[in-house]
């Protein structure tokens, strides 16, 4: 069996290494246009920021690595300009001209791209985005020889409020632009704190502002005011990369991305595909949604890889659940946030509590939970949570009864772990049991 993938990032490798597993003869081809592959890109902030000085922990493994380990041939800097399905052939250029490969089974695995807004000046020098190593290089050489006194951040998803971190660390003015609100996704009342926690900081918050144009001068916002910037990061988002998968017949989903079904196969016969380029669904209601995270890129992978050797593993679906550090503060969520839940057609309870994450003895600070739950049933649908210490845990709990159809009152049962230095002897959890289920009566 000859199997190509297209990419060798997250979901591309973690296809190969899986179908090496399960099949020492197969011939596994990757081809990448890049010329890093398999990077650890929720890393990047951090070594931007010189949190982390070794670039080998952010970019680990190379062609040699595979080839030598696991028998993978990846061919970088070998972009595949199309794909024949009836013949199942490929089209690559790379430096040398144009050459061709044919496939018993294909991946398509080629990740997402960022989102380039339509804005004068998005062009200039000192405009950068940060979805790949070369991003991450480009960023770091610019602040090394410029020596930026200032940075304008559009756009506050993960990567845009992770990097007035990176930015404030390294000793800039930072100012962050966001349409319409700080971290979309979160509801509006925790959004707030960490607006508020972004200014304790000493960043520039601008919410409910549109980013008209960039110039000589910095970024010029709505009111026609001009936001001083030495440097700008557009962190405005990604979208699936389709383009190769769109000019074969590949069918999309209703997000724009590929549509696959619980194997990660497509609806040509052959071919697969997995990672940041395909749509997934919610495990709550089914519901298509695209969110690209690296966990489910890596899962999705290994689901693709498993299947072309004959092992039937199927696809349960996400939680969106994510994960990030604003500064000290750490945000999480997972399922449906109540703006969601209500579009999707839910009658819910939601309900937001502070309490200390562990005895004020022992340190213990504040850490909030917002906990959703459908009203006429008592079932789980989504957690959001902010805090100094514990968060990950708590959210790890939360998503684990969300997969398993919990109800609120679950969480007044949970035998979690206590002790002084961890906990409460009831933990926050229980206390969101404790009211979800108030109002439910």
């Amino acid at each position: 069996m000859r199997v190509i993938i297209i990419g060798a990032v997250a979901a591309g490798t973690s296809a190969a290494t899986e179908i090496r597993r399960n099949d020492k003869e197969a011939e596994i081809i990757i081809y990448e246009k890049d010329k890093y592959i398999s990077y650890a890109g929720c890393g990047m902030p951090y070594y931007i920021s010189n949190e982390t000085d070794n670039f080998s922990s952010v970019v680990p493994r190379d062609a040699e690595f595979f080839k030598e380990k696991h028998n993978i041939n990846i061919y970088t800097e070998h972009e595949v300009l199309s794909v024949n399905s009836e013949n199942k052939t490929l089209k690559i250029k790379n430096s040398s001209g144009e050459i061709t490969d044919r496939y018993d089974k294909l991946i398509i695995a080629t990740g997402a791209m960022s989102v380039k807004p339509d804005l004068k000046g998005a062009d200039r020098d000192n405009v950068f985005m940060l979805r790949n190593i070369n991003d991450m290089i480009q960023i770091k050489n610019y602040i090394q020889e410029k020596k930026p006194s200032s940075a304008v951040i559009v756009g506050s998803g993960f990567i845009g409020l992770e990097m007035c971190e990176s930015f404030k660390l390294l000793g800039m003015d930072v100012t962050i632009i966001a349409r319409p609100k700080v971290s979309k996704g979160i509801d509006n009342e925790l959004s707030l704190y960490i607006e508020e926690h972004l200014r304790e900081k000493g960043v520039n918050v601008y919410t409910n502002t549109k980013t008209v144009e960039i110039n000589s001068q910095g970024v010029v916002i709505g009111d026609g005011s001009i936001v001083k910037a030495d440097m700008v990061l557009l962190a405005t988002g990604a979208k699936p990369n389709v383009a190769i998968a769109k000019n074969m017949g590949v069918e999309l989903g209703v997000t724009g991305a590929i549509k696959v079904d619980k194997n990660m196969k497509t609806y040509i016969e052959d071919v697969y595909s997995c990672g940041d380029c395909i749509e997934t669904y919610y495990t709550i209601n089914e519901a298509p949604v695209y969110r690209p995270l690296g966990s489910t890129a890596n899962k999705t992978g290994t689901i693709a890889g498993s299947n072309i050797t004959g092992i039937k593993e199927e696809f349960k679906g996400i939680l969106g659940t994510a994960i990030y550090r604003v500064f000290d503060l750490t945000v999480g969520m997972t399922g449906l946030s109540e703006e969601e839940a209500i579009k999707y057609g839910y009658n819910v309870v939601a309900t937001t509590d502070k309490r200390a994450n562990k005895p004020e003895y022992m340190g213990g600070r504040p850490i909030i939970i917002k906990a959703v739950a459908e009203k006429e049933t008592g079932r789980l649908l989504g957690a959001q949570m902010i805090g100094y210490e514990g968060v990950d845990r708590r959210l790890d709990v939360m998503a684990a009864a969300i997969t398993f159809n919990a109800k609120a009152e679950d969480l007044m049962h949970l035998d979690l772990a206590y002790a002084p230095p961890y906990s409460t002897p009831r933990d926050p959890l229980y206390y969101t049991g404790v009211k979800l289920k108030a109002k439910m009566n």
